[in-house]
Formats: structure tokens, sequence, C-alpha cells
């Protein structure tokens, strides 16, 4: 078991969503307006300097195939990102137990 935790610019919520529902996962928590910074990005902290947040996308998987495809789209996604901060970032760690 896997626990994957998504990183994005809420700007691209849609996109994410859409990802999301062509792989039938509707099992995540979400927290919105997220502030964060990526190495050498201007980041996403709701300012006027750095405007817009993150939202952050945690869903567990009890088996990796549905997972292994999220992370080529996170890539294909990723791959025509026009800046850095545009990325998606896909963490996933170790889930030992789900209750």
């Amino acid at each position: 078991m896997k626990i994957v935790f998504l990183a994005y610019h809420n700007v691209f919520e849609e996109r994410v969503k859409g990802m999301l529902d062509d792989l039938e996962i509707d099992n995540y928590y979400e927290w919105e307006k997220v502030l964060g910074k990526m190495h050498a990005t201007a980041g996403h902290l709701g300012t006027r300097t750095f405007p817009g947040y993150d939202t952050i996308r945690m869903i567990p998987f009890l088996e990796e195939e549905r997972m292994n495809i999220l992370i080529d789209k996170v890539l294909e996604f990723n791959a025509h990102a026009v800046k850095k901060s545009d990325q998606i970032r896909l963490y996933a760690l170790p889930l030992e137990r789900v209750v």
C-alpha cells in the first residue's frame, strides 16, 4: 500500500480532478489555499508579489497499478508545463495500515 500526496497550483484544479475522475479515484482528502514554493521557483504564497495558492490531495492506494498510471499522467502533464511552478508534484510514501 502507498499514500500519494499531489501538490499543484490551484488554477489546475479541473485538470487534476479530470485525471482522478479518469482513473476512478474518489478516495482522497484535500487541503486548499496551501502556501508553497519549490526549488528555483517564485512559489504560490498568496501575496501580491507571489500570487496564488497550491492545493494538496492525499490519496491512499491499496494496489499500485492505478498509482503508476497516475504517475504517468502527472509526468505527461509536467512535460507540457510552461513554468516549473506549474508542474504537479507527486510524493509517494509507504502506507502501513488503513483503519
